[in-house]
């Protein structure tokens, strides 16, 4: 069976001399492994479209569940990203999340939508690359099932709460005088912080990247989207740990 779907690259491996094997997200079929044959061969007409980060149109043979690709055309490269060493290590960190909080063949429209935008404000810099990435990190999270609850102190009810704090572990939102024991790690937050963590959790997902915070406020937003996301996870990113040298 043939199917044609647009797809993201979150993953290439080298496959015998030339070929590859791709890990691919779609929309509609979720996260598919890929083979690629003569994809490295010199002058392929599949090669730009089987790259890391590359999004591209792709005619997929499907037999026992295997899939193996007979066309591909380019649709986005996001060249800004392949012309800046700390932009595409960004980006290989989004695909590396993404490819570890998606499922084979589980439709995956919203993060792959969520990822498209965060690559594409990256690549033409719509906004500041700390910024994008909390948002990213931070959404991530909610399509992966562990939302932070920021509506109110989970002790107390307070909308406003009092020096407020965002527990790790549980993902619950807390005044500093209201922290129980037994809590684990909290990180304080800015009233300017919470209101975008709030806007970054509820917004358009068009919207999701349209904000602008001040300066310390952005570097606690990206501190503490990436500890939650770590923590939620628990696990590192051999991307993420790159991008830090370079950023």
């Amino acid at each position: 069976m043939y199917i044609t779907t647009p797809g993201l690259v979150l993953r290439e491996t080298e496959y015998k001399e030339s070929s590859r094997i791709l890990t691919v997200l779609t929309a509609s079929n979720g996260k598919l492994t890929v083979r690629a044959q003569g994809a490295k061969r010199r002058g392929s007409k599949t090669a730009a479209a089987t790259q890391l980060l590359a999004l591209s149109e792709m005619t997929l043979f499907e037999n026992r569940d295997r899939y193996t690709l007979t066309e591909a055309r380019s649709v986005e490269l996001f060249r800004g990203l392949r012309e800046d060493i700390a932009k595409l290590s960004l980006g290989t960190y989004f695909a590396e999340l993404m490819d570890a909080i998606s499922d084979e063949d589980a439709p995956s429209p919203e993060l792959l939508s969520l990822g498209l935008n965060a690559l594409y404000a990256v690549s033409n810099s719509v906004s500041s690359d700390a910024s994008v990435k909390a948002a990213f990190e931070l959404r991530a999270m909610c399509l992966a099932g562990f939302e932070p609850l920021l509506g109110s102190c989970a002790v107390c009810g307070r909308e406003d709460p009092a020096s407020p704090e965002l527990a790790l572990e549980g993902g619950t939102l807390l005044c500093a005088s209201c922290r129980p024991e037994g809590a684990g790690e909290c990180l304080s937050l800015l009233p300017g912080t919470l209101a975008a963590m709030r806007y970054i959790t509820g917004a358009d997902p068009k919207r999701i990247y349209s904000f602008r915070v001040s300066a310390q406020v952005e570097k606690q937003l990206s501190r503490v989207c990436e500890a939650y996301l770590l923590t939620q996870l628990g696990r590192g990113f051999a991307s993420l740990d790159f991008y830090r040298t370079v950023s």
